[in-house]
C-alpha cells in the first residue's frame, strides 16, 4: 500500500478506493512508516497535483 501511494502514477483517489481507507488514515500510515525526508517528499508531490479548474466565462467577452 505504501509503495502504491508513494508512486506518482496511480491517482490519489484510486489508492484510497483500492485499499478502502480514508485520506486521514493514509496520511497517518505514511507519516508512521516513511522517514521524515520521504514523507516530506510525498507531501510535496501531493501538493503538486491540482484539481481541474473551471473555465471562466466573461459575460461581455474580452
Amino acid at each position: 500500500m505504501i509503495a502504491t501511494a508513494f508512486d506518482d502514477l496511480p491517482p490519489y483517489n484510486k489508492v484510497l478506493q483500492e485499499f478502502a481507507i480514508t485520506q486521514g488514515e493514509l496520511v497517518q500510515l505514511m507519516k508512521r512508516e516513511l522517514t521524515s525526508p520521504a514523507y516530506k517528499l510525498w507531501v510535496a508531490q501531493g501538493k503538486g497535483v491540482k484539481k481541474p479548474t473551471a473555465k471562466s466565462t466573461f459575460p461581455h467577452g474580452r
